[in-house]
């Protein structure tokens, strides 16, 4: 295999691995959220990394901590959720990336359970020391409105 050979296949190698990395990491925020743990959660965020969701702006990893363990987020966990993430879409370029993908809010109320929420996700990402970290995310409902169209616009 000529050097030349050999190295477009590392790139491809490396590409899917950041590309898996970063599915993995994203499919992550469901189950962890539901689990509660806070800490969990918090740990995909860079230390200054944001979340842009309507009604609530978190713009630190602390603030995201800080929403698994609010009363809002508690009474969902406690009455029974499940926070679905799609499968995503991956771009990686070098030491950043962007990530979109559709997600479902399902809550147990009256022994059924209820779509509560269809949003679009827009996720950028940075590697930090090797690691790949959520450095903002922007969700919308699926309501009609553009916004969220425009969020998941970017796949191609």
């Amino acid at each position: 295999m000529t050097d030349d050979r050999l190295n477009a296949l590392e790139d491809r190698l490396a590409r899917l691995e950041d590309e898996r990395a970063i599915t993995r990491l994203i499919g992550c925020y469901g189950p962890l959220v539901d689990a509660a743990d806070a800490d969990a959660v918090a740990a995909l965020w860079a230390e200054d990394g944001t979340y842009d969701v309507e009604g609530w702006g978190m713009r630190s990893r602390a603030d995201v901590h800080a929403m698994v363990l609010s009363p809002q987020h508690q009474g969902l966990v406690t009455a029974g959720c499940t926070h679905f993430l799609g499968p995503v879409v991956v771009t990686v370029e070098g030491d950043t990336a962007v990530a979109v993908c559709e997600s479902v809010l399902v809550v147990h109320h009256k022994e059924r359970f209820h779509v509560a929420r269809a949003g679009a996700n827009r996720f950028e990402l940075v590697r930090n020391d090797g690691v790949w970290e959520i450095l903002h995310r922007t969700t919308r409902a699926l309501d009609g409105d553009a916004a969220a169209r425009d969020l998941l616009a970017v796949v191609r």
